[in-house]
């Protein structure tokens, strides 16, 4: 899947050598913003010390396949579950994330008996990469009747020929999977989210105590760190302009976020690889997918992305305390027919990559009962 030219690997190096760093502010580490000591030494290792080689030849020996769907080229991850009535499940990705932070996650559900479960259990796992992002170009119109949750309904039915299958998803894969869902309830045994939709409409009354925290909470985390999404649902091309040029830039953009969504205490490197968080970075500045992957923000902003109204396939939370929200159960019925509701011991945004152990222990311990 990837051929990056020598030309193109001397060119980024050369750009991290040259960057041009802001003026310092008077605060230290990342108070107002991402901490320039971090964001220097990892662009110095991005620009001399990272081997993108032996990471290329490792995404490359992923079981990747390309389908058009509907038009659309659709990049996915193919794992097969170790037992021959395997449940098919699809896989969807967040933002800032990839394909790549899946697979982990991927393995373990197609494989259990590696980690210690059993074949019974075991998924064949589909990882699709969303348009946009890495792989799969992004759609020229902003007026594709097909939207994303329809793609994965194509490519899991009519391509890949499943009748039935399951679905999983965290922040924009949650909206994506719930979509899916509540357009195809007969085709999916049940979906597992790590986010949920709140409702359309309801009445201010009817909130109890611990919705109107989690709303206050909502509000309060807006205001504090939301500042990212309201720039890529309202100009997200201007924000593209700098990103696409600077890899520097680029790196600080998404570093940020992986140190404020993860469970780790503050110090980005208990969690994440140095080369993890560079090859996430690399994804973007090859593919050039930056810029793509802030479509979702806008378009669902202008309303050309379906709102999620109620979910009747029996669905299942599980909530990392280190995640964008916590919304309680009551909240999550009021669109969702839940009947799994976990909130796990450790973990954050990333969960497949920083727990994959307790997803998908989770996932297995769902499915189990609707297969």
């Amino acid at each position: 899947m990837l051929a990056v030219t020598d030309a193109e690997l001397g060119e980024l190096r050369t750009r991290l050598a040259g960057t041009r760093w802001p003026a310092p502010w008077p605060v230290a580490g990342w108070a107002a913003g991402t901490d320039p000591v971090e964001l220097r030494r990892l662009v110095a290792h991005w620009a001399s010390g990272y081997d993108w080689r032996a990471h290329e030849a490792a995404i490359n020996a992923l079981p990747h396949r390309v389908a058009d769907i509907a038009g659309t080229p659709v990049h996915y991850l193919r794992f097969d579950g170790e037992a021959p009535d395997a449940l098919p499940i699809v896989l969807t990705n967040g933002w800032p994330s990839s394909f790549l932070e899946l697979t982990g996650f991927a393995q373990r559900l197609a494989t259990p008996s590696k980690h210690g479960g059993s074949a019974a259990d075991s998924f064949t796992v589909i990882v699709p990469s969303l348009p946009g992002f890495a792989f799969s170009p992004q759609r020229p119109s902003l007026a594709d009747p097909v939207q994303t949750h329809e793609l994965w309904h194509l490519l899991m039915r009519e391509e890949l020929g499943f009748t039935r299958y399951a679905a999983h998803g965290g922040d924009l894969g949650a909206g994506i999977t719930s979509r899916l869902a509540e357009a195809h309830p007969d085709a999916l045994a049940g979906i597992h989210l790590m986010a949920v939709a709140g409702p359309v409409a309801y009445d201010d009354e009817s909130l109890t105590a611990q919705e109107r925290a989690y709303l206050d909470s909502v509000a309060t985390w807006s205001a504090q760190e939301g500042a990212y999404q309201h720039q890529q649902s309202t100009r997200p091309v201007t924000l593209a302009y700098g990103l696409a040029d600077s890899p520097a830039g680029l790196l600080a953009w998404i570093l940020e976020k992986y140190r404020a969504w993860s469970d780790c205490g503050g110090d980005v490197s208990s969690r994440f690889s140095d080369d993890f968080l560079l090859t996430q970075a690399s994804l973007y500045w090859f593919t050039n997918t930056i810029s793509t992957s802030f479509r979702p923000y806008y378009e669902y902003r202008e309303n050309l992305t379906r709102r999620v109204e109620r979910v009747e396939v029996p669905t299942a939370v599980a909530l990392f305390p280190a995640d964008l929200a916590q919304p309680p159960r009551s909240w999550a019925e009021r669109t969702y027919n839940v009947t799994r509701y976990t909130t796990m011991p450790r973990g954050g945004h990333f969960a497949a990559y920083e727990e994959p152990e307790l997803l998908a222990g989770d996932v297995t311990e769902f499915f189990r009962e609707l297969r």
